[in-house]
């Protein structure tokens, strides 16, 4: 059974994390979570027990119960679900260039990099200002 536990001191180390769990049943991993860049924890892990009835009953027990200074909250994880791209910088999702859904095809997509002039905008309406009569 996988088990979430969030609000998890920043001190608590995963030997002591485990410990706490081993008390209920066979632990087959236990790990804080914690950031990439600064390896400091996040307040949130993640517990493997190998029997079901055992992951249960440390969930029971545990949730609301304080442990190292603050106050567990423990339940059954969800399933990890696929995320999807979030974007984030001037890629796909782009700043002004990725118009195309309301304001016709102004070219772009891909952030300020592809947009193109104001005459090439105009002419992709089929129409051109310099052709005006």
């Amino acid at each position: 059974m996988n088990i979430y536990v969030s609000n998890i001191s920043y001190d608590t180390q995963e030997e002591s994390f485990n410990a706490l769990f081993a008390q209920y049943g066979e632990v087959s991993s236990a790990r804080i979570i914690t950031d990439r860049e600064t390896g400091r924890s996040r307040g949130f892990g993640f517990v493997e027990m190998a029997n079901d009835e055992e992951g249960q009953a440390a969930i029971d027990a545990l949730n609301g119960t304080e442990f190292e200074g603050k106050e567990l909250n423990v339940s059954v994880a969800r399933e990890r679900t696929e995320r999807t791209n979030r974007g984030g910088g001037y890629g796909s999702r782009g700043g002004y260039g990725n118009r195309n859904s309301s304001y016709g095809n102004h070219g772009g997509g891909n952030g300020y990099g592809n947009r193109r002039g104001f005459s090439d905008r105009n002419s992709s309406r089929g129409y051109n200002s310099y052709d005006e009569e």
